[in-house]
Order: structure tokens, then sequence, then C-alpha cells
């Protein structure tokens, strides 16, 4: 495995491939058993496969986690290596974000306003901009996201039709523990108290499930009031939102229907968590999967 950390090193070695089918997976690092299930799917489908480790400064707000974002980078080698990725990408801020950088990708509208965009002014700026730098950089034929990031990858879907980019993107299911919590890099964070706590987030998500496959053709309403009553038995929480929204336009849905995303954000103590629930336009439900153990 090489292990590549200047930009124009990687546009060489990129130039080298030819017409190898290239596989991109986009990480911040701090890896765990959902980023692996993106690698391995990549390892699958791809002649190549690139694992991009960078925590992307311009994707945090002033007040965010950004200095004490988890780092692991021996770690995280040791993981990739061990899953047969052949290039691991892990560039420095200012390999990324010289001292004369100056242009940036601002998607605008509907879906960067509400739910995570309002909570985090600025985030999807930074996200497009850094995914499309990677994009021009690796030249990937695939890329690999988690749906537990479910606005993001709505982001990146509109950034590639905007863009006319040949690139086919995958959303991969969200990788639970035994009990249901998603994993998530920030669930470090936790303490023991709020790590039980978050499990209710995984409940309310059932709950709404279960409500609006009950009601289907009715008001959201009555899931999102279905998900705030499960929410308020659990006092650590503190809720950001509760959605009910279209998975790609994140448009709120009128009426009960698919497709539809269930979509949560609490704060548990210092640490903000996001989940959902994806049901399809053919009427199946994306509850996530469920693993063995969590690997970090």
């Amino acid at each position: 495995m090489d292990v590549i950390n200047a930009v124009q090193v990687m546009i060489n070695e990129r130039s080298t491939w030819g017409m190898r089918r290239v596989g991109l997976v986009p990480t911040m690092g701090y890896l765990h058993e959902g980023h692996l299930s993106l690698v391995r799917r990549a390892r699958a489908e791809n002649d190549v496969v690139v694992v991009s480790i960078f925590v992307n400064p311009t994707q945090f707000g002033p007040h965010e986690d950004l200095e004490r974002y988890p780092r692991d980078i021996p770690r995280d080698l040791q993981l990739l290596e061990a899953a047969g990725v052949d290039v691991v990408f892990a560039p420095q801020t200012a390999e990324m974000y010289p001292a004369n950088f100056i242009t940036y990708v601002t998607p605008l509208g509907l879906l960067t306003e509400v739910a995570e965009g309002a909570e985090r002014p600025g985030h999807f700026r930074g996200v497009a901009t850094i995914v499309l730098k990677l994009f021009e950089i690796v030249h990937p034929h695939h890329t690999y996201f988690g749906q537990k990031d479910a606005q993001q990858a709505a982001v990146i879907a509109h950034l590639i039709e905007d863009f006319h980019l040949p690139i086919t993107l995958h959303i991969m299911p969200i990788i639970r523990d035994t009990d249901g919590l998603a994993l998530s890099s920030r669930n470090a964070y936790l303490s023991t108290t709020d790590r039980k706590a978050a499990l209710i987030l995984y409940r309310a998500l059932q709950v709404g499930q279960q409500v609006f496959a009950a009601s289907m053709g009715g008001d959201p309403k009555v899931v999102t009031k279905a998900i705030h009553e499960m929410l308020t038995g659990e006092p650590r929480v503190r809720l950001s939102y509760v959605d009910v929204r279209h998975p790609y336009s994140f448009a709120p849905l009128e009426i009960l229907q698919a497709p539809a995303l269930l979509a949560i954000a609490a704060h548990l103590g210092p640490t903000r968590l996001i989940d959902n629930f994806l049901l399809r336009a053919d009427g199946s439900w994306d509850t996530g999967i469920i693993v063995a153990h969590e690997q970090h």
C-alpha cells in the first residue's frame, strides 16, 4: 500500500493507471466499521482503491470540534492495508489549501439551508469544495459515501450531476453497533452514560418508521410528533431537529409517501450525533446494518 501526502505526487501516480477502474473512499480518518464497509465495496468493484484521509477545516464551524476531532493515522493505515487498499492519500492542510487558495464551491438552495445546513452554516461549502478537489486529483470512476451523512450524500449527488462528472456515486447503508447506535468517529467522545442514552435516537427512528408505515398518505407531522414524544423520555438528549424530507432535494414532505428520509440530530452532552432511516422509492426501508461489534 502506498501512502501519498503531496497533491502532485498523487496526480502523477494516478496518471500511471491508464484505463484501470478506480474507486475513491473519502474519509476524515479515525476509521470504524462504517468506513471499512465502504472500502470493502470499493475493493470488490475496482482495480485500484484509493482512500483519502483528510480532516477538512473548511467544513467545521468556528465553535466546532476541528482541533479535537479524533485522529489515529497509524491505526487507520493498518486497517486500510489489511483491507487491501492500494493508495492512501493523506495530505496536510497546506497541500489542499495553499496560501493563495481562493476558489470555493458553494451549493445553494433548500438542500443546503435546512437541517445540517441550518445548524452548520458553511458546512456544505467546505464539503463540496474538498470533494471536488479530491475528484479532480484522483479522477475516480466510482466513489463511496455512507448513508449516515444523508444530506452530504445528496450534496455530492448534485455536485456530480451539476458538473457532469463521469463518476458513479455509491451510497452505502449505515453500519450500527449491536444495540443500534450508528457508528461514528464522534462516538469516541461519548461518556458511558451518554453512550447508553444515545440509543434513544435509534429507538425513536424505529417508532417513526412504524408510524410512517401505518399512516401512508397522511400528515408527516404525525411521524415527527411520535419521534419527539419518544425523545422526551431521555433527559440527556438535547434535540437539534427531527425532519421528514425528500432524500435528494431535502424538501419537506407534504404527505407521507416514498421516497422519504427520517432524520435526527441531537446532542448528548458535548457530542453531536446524527442518524436517519431511508424509505426508498420502491417502498423498502434502509435502516442500516447491525454489526457484531464496533471496530474502534
